[in-house]
């Protein structure tokens, strides 16, 4: 599916994984509600930074106040945390071939977006995310009864297409739906990568 201005691999003929550009990438992680190319490791990092010293907390909060350049970066991280559904996200999760790999990964997952949200609260000092912007969280709170649907529905999808007990004739009939459930959660999604 042509998804980006550019081809999906930086070089043509390699189909290795250091030849993929991060356009797909980032897209497949927005189709699934994780976002997580845009909030995963900034709540380590501020973890780690803080080390449970509250003055260097405070320096987090002032920089916050103060600073543009970090304000804007944890508003970004904030909005696609908001954007983020971990439990849709989760079911995602289910359609890993490998049990015990899809628990250890999702369950790094869950904590890291856990502990970003944590931290993105304690340094915005807010209650819940996109606090400061309710326009925009009130907007992305109405979208989501339009998503839900959308989401499940491309999970059975990829469960059916995947399906190899069918036939090529019987998956191939599934592609269709699927492709247009793609687009439809990225026009959802609104800005997907």
């Amino acid at each position: 599916m042509n998804i980006g201005s550019r081809p999906s691999h930086r070089k043509a003929g390699d189909r290795s994984k250091s030849s993929v550009r991060a356009i797909g990438w980032v897209f497949g992680w927005a189709q699934a509600r994780h976002t997580l190319p845009a909030w995963y490791g900034i709540g380590s990092a501020l973890e780690q930074w803080v080390g449970g010293d509250a003055t260097r907390l405070q320096k987090l909060q002032d920089l916050y106040q103060n600073w543009p350049y970090f304000r804007a970066l944890l508003s970004n991280t904030e909005m696609a945390l908001y954007k983020a559904d971990i439990a849709t996200a989760e079911e995602y999760s289910e359609l890993c071939l490998s049990d015990k790999t899809r628990q250890r990964v999702f369950g790094m997952i869950r904590e890291e977006h856990q502990r970003t949200s944590q931290y993105t609260l304690q340094v915005s000092n807010m209650d819940s995310l996109l606090d400061d912007i309710e326009p925009l969280a009130l907007s992305l709170m109405r979208r989501d009864p339009y998503l839900d649907p959308l989401n499940h529905i491309q999970i059975k999808l990829l469960k059916r297409y995947r399906d190899e007990s069918l036939t090529d004739e019987q998956r191939e009939i599934w592609l269709d739906p699927l492709l247009r459930s793609i687009n439809a959660i990225a026009a959802g999604m609104r800005n997907t990568g």
